[in-house]
C-alpha cells in the first residue's frame, strides 16, 4: 500500500503484509509467458501483467476464465468509457489497489478524463454527471446488496440494450471477483503501470487548483 497516493478508499488499500501467492520463477513461466507475451499485446499491454502468470499457476481454471474475460474486455458491447468506470469503482469498493491503478491506465487509454476518473471515488449522488451517477449507483448496489433497486434498473434499460445490462451485472461480479485474488495474493502492479497512476496522482492538485 502506497501512503502517497492521493486518493485512497477511507479504509485504505486492502493487501496483506507479504505478497502471498508470488509468481512462479522465470524458468517456470517460460512456455507460459512464451503463450501470453501475445495475449498481452492483445489486451493493450506492453507488458505481461503480473496477474497472468499469478493466476497460470492454476492453468485449468487460468484459460477458460482468459477466453471468459476477453468477451467483456476487449470484446464487450459496453462503451469502452462506461466499461472502464465501473472496473474502477468496483476496484475502490473492493480496496484492489492492483486493479485500481490497471484500470486508471486503461480507462485514460479510452478517453476517460482525470476528473471522471476522481468522480468514480465519490458518492454517487455527488457525481456531476447523470449517465455516471447512474453507473456508480448501480455498481454500488451490485457490490453491496447484488439487488439493483426498480429506479436504477428503469433507467439502465433506457440507457442499454438488454444485452448490455446482463453485461454490465455480470462485469460488476467478475470484477469483484478477480479483487479478491488480488488483494489476497498481494499482486502489486508493474512498474510502467505505477508510473501511469503516480503520473495521473501529480495532475490532481492542478486539477483542484492547488
Amino acid at each position: 500500500m502506497r501512503n502517497s497516493d492521493l486518493l485512497r478508499p477511507e479504509q485504505g488499500w486492502a493487501c496483506p503484509d507479504r505478497i502471498r501467492i508470488p509468481a512462479p520463477p522465470r524458468r517456470e513461466q517460460a512456455l507460459l509467458l512464451r503463450s501470453l507475451s501475445g495475449v498481452a499485446r492483445f489486451f493493450g499491454r506492453a507488458e505481461l501483467p503480473h496477474i497472468f502468470p499469478v493466476m497460470g499457476i492454476n492453468g485449468r481454471l487460468f484459460w477458460p476464465w482468459l477466453v471468459f474475460a476477453s468477451q467483456m474486455m476487449p470484446f464487450g458491447r459496453l462503451p469502452a468509457t462506461d466499461r472502464e468506470k465501473a472496473i474502477l469503482r468496483v476496484a475502490w469498493h473492493c480496496r484492489s489497489r492492483y486493479e485500481w491503478g490497471q484500470h486508471v491506465e486503461m480507462a485514460l487509454k479510452v478517453g476517460v478524463s482525470d476528473q471522471e476518473i476522481v468522480e468514480m471515488t465519490k458518492p454517487s449522488m455527488e457525481i456531476a454527471n447523470c449517465d455516471d451517477q447512474l453507473l456508480a449507483a448501480t455498481c454500488d448496489q451490485l457490490c453491496h446488496q447484488r439487488l439493483v433497486d426498480e429506479e436504477n434498473w428503469i433507467a439502465l434499460n433506457k440507457r442499454y440494450t438488454q444485452k448490455q445490462v446482463i453485461e454490465l451485472t455480470m462485469l460488476v461480479g467478475h470484477y469483484v471477483m478477480v479483487a479478491g485474488l488480488l488483494v489476497n495474493a498481494g499482486i502489486e502492479l508493474e512498474p510502467a503501470s505505477e508510473k501511469v497512476l503516480q503520473d495521473f496522482y501529480e495532475r490532481l492538485p492542478s486539477m483542484r487548483g492547488g
